[in-house]
Parts: C-alpha cells; sequence; structure tokens
C-alpha cells in the first residue's frame, strides 16, 4: 500500500526521551513513572497502560475547587507502553521544571509528570465583575505539556508592564503575581464595552505566555477546567 500517509514525518517518534513531540500538535510520552493529564486528552496508546480518577489531593485542594468552581479533572496514567496526549489540535509545548515552578491557565494544560506539585490558586484582584479567575501553579522538578490556540508569543515583563487579555493568557512565571485590571470605564461597560474590559497586569522578573486566539466563555469561572474543543466547536 502506498500512500503520502505513511510519510516519515507521520510515522511514530523513536528515542529515548520520555516526554517528546510527535509533531507539533501531538505529545508522546513512554511510561514508566506515572503522568497526570487532563481527562479526555488521551487519543492514542499502546501496551498495558490503566487510567483511573485523581483525586484533589487533600482536603485543602478539595475545598478549592468547591469554591471556585475550578474545573481541570485530571487522570492518573500509569503502566508499561507510550501514550498519545492532545487538545483539539493545539500546539504542544514541553516545559522542563528544575525546582521552579509556572503558573499555567487550566485550559492549557495537557499533562505533567505526576512527581510534581500542583495546586489552585485565585488570581489577585479578580473580583466578581472579572467572573473569578483561578489559576493552577506546577511545581517542583519534571516536565510539563502545555497547549495553545495558534501559535503563542512569549513576552519579556521585567522591563515594562504587560497587560495580556484574560482568556488569551496560557501561562507565565510562578514568581510573577498578576492583578487583574479593566480598560474600560463603567459606563462604557453599560452599553456593552468593546470585548476587552479585563486584563492581566504583569511586571516584574519573568515572562508571560500568550496564544493567538482568546478562549471563549463557557460559563465556568474563566481561569481553569474546560478544553479546547470549547474554544473550536
Amino acid at each position: 500500500m502506498q500512500s503520502e500517509l505513511f510519510d516519515q514525518s507521520n510515522l511514530e517518534v523513536s528515542g529515548s526521551s520520555r516526554f517528546a513531540l510527535q509533531n507539533s500538535q501531538m505529545l508522546r510520552v513512554s511510561f514508566g513513572p506515572d503522568v497526570l493529564a487532563i481527562k479526555g486528552a488521551m487519543v492514542a496508546y499502546q501496551g498495558q497502560i490503566q487510567f483511573h480518577h485523581e483525586k484533589a489531593g487533600g482536603f485543602g485542594k478539595l475545598v478549592k475547587k468547591i469554591a471556585t468552581a475550578e474545573d481541570m479533572p485530571l487522570m492518573r496514567v500509569s503502566g508499561q507502553g507510550e501514550v498519545f496526549f492532545a487538545n483539539g489540535a493545539g500546539y504542544v509545548y514541553l516545559m522542563e521544571l528544575t525546582g521552579d515552578g509556572i503558573s499555567v491557565n487550566g485550559r492549557n494544560l495537557l499533562a505533567f509528570d505526576a512527581s510534581l506539585s500542583w495546586d489552585i490558586n485565585r488570581v489577585k484582584g479578580a473580583g466578581m465583575m472579572a467572573g473569578g479567575l483561578f489559576n493552577t501553579t506546577v511545581s517542583g522538578s519534571g516536565t510539563a505539556a502545555l497547549c495553545a490556540v495558534g501559535k503563542p508569543v512569549v513576552l519579556d515583563c521585567s522591563q515594562q508592564p504587560t497587560f495580556v487579555d484574560v482568556q488569551a493568557a496560557v501561562a507565565w512565571s510562578a514568581n510573577l503575581t498578576p492583578q487583574v485590571v479593566s480598560s474600560m470605564n463603567m459606563s462604557s461597560m453599560l452599553r456593552g464595552g468593546s470585548g476587552e474590559a479585563f486584563q492581566y497586569s504583569f511586571h516584574g522578573p519573568g515572562f508571560v505566555v500568550v496564544q493567538a486566539a482568546e478562549w471563549q466563555e463557557t460559563g465556568d469561572s474563566g481561569g481553569g477546567g474546560g478544553m479546547l474543543g470549547a474554544l473550536l466547536s
């Protein structure tokens, strides 16, 4: 059988790396040690693999998930073999953490080493008008895989204040403490505004990753949970 489908670029990647990009929009993980992934992100697997719901991991996290309406449904993946992860054809990026951390919009998180610590945080200044915004902080030593809608840009926040639409922010340095600000006055908001009412404000040593499209409102807290398909559907 002959087809351009069997081009070398479409064949399974090989190598010793545990986390590897099968292509720009698909992640391949070799097992080994357990991985935590967003439910629904698995598109294929080979070998003897098990998938289990991952509990909140302590009373504190459970209370945060309930109180914030944060919906980041995690599954624990274990066994021997390979698993392929993707999220609505979003572009996948690997981040190697070496004792540091990164804050991620829950919608942009794909999978990470189960040995990494994670927690839910409320963004400062994200009150009722902003819908309540939350992010997930992943820290420790290991690999985390993020996905973005379109090709993102990484902005340096150390030289000047940086403002990012809350629905376009993918991730930022864990040492940065963003605040939610509004570029619209109340009268403009009452008239319908421009759709650009709230932004994250960053300033300090670090970076923020911005995707090429904004998440659409889905009725949740706005800062976490959901899947890339919520935007593409």
